[in-house]
């Protein structure tokens, strides 16, 4: 299972923004990081996460510690991953 860890893009599978990537920006403790989509373009808020809530992909980018939603895009675009983030996936149920 690849590591949790600054510029990892995950699955969100809990709450409304269930199916949705996001990046992770900053890590807050064991159990929680900061994620954001960015909002425009994968429609998930910078907001804390459970890691529980969220299923590590194979995919990340290059940012650093707290980057804004403007370097996050900027360093999927550069990645060629946009089309990839907007797209909704059916999150695997993980058992909790």
């Amino acid at each position: 299972m690849p590591a949790i860890e600054i510029g990892r893009i995950c699955v969100k599978v809990a709450g409304r923004e269930a199916g949705r990537k996001c990046v992770i920006v900053d890590i807050i403790d064991e159990n929680f990081v900061l994620v954001t989509g960015p909002k425009q373009l994968s429609g998930v808020k910078r907001r804390k996460a459970n890691i529980k809530h969220l299923e590590p992909t194979d995919k990340a980018i290059k940012i650093h510690r707290g980057a804004s939603d403007e370097e996050v895009l900027k360093a999927i675009q550069e990645a060629g991953l946009v089309d990839y983030m907007k797209e909704v996936v059916k999150p695997k149920l993980s058992p909790i």
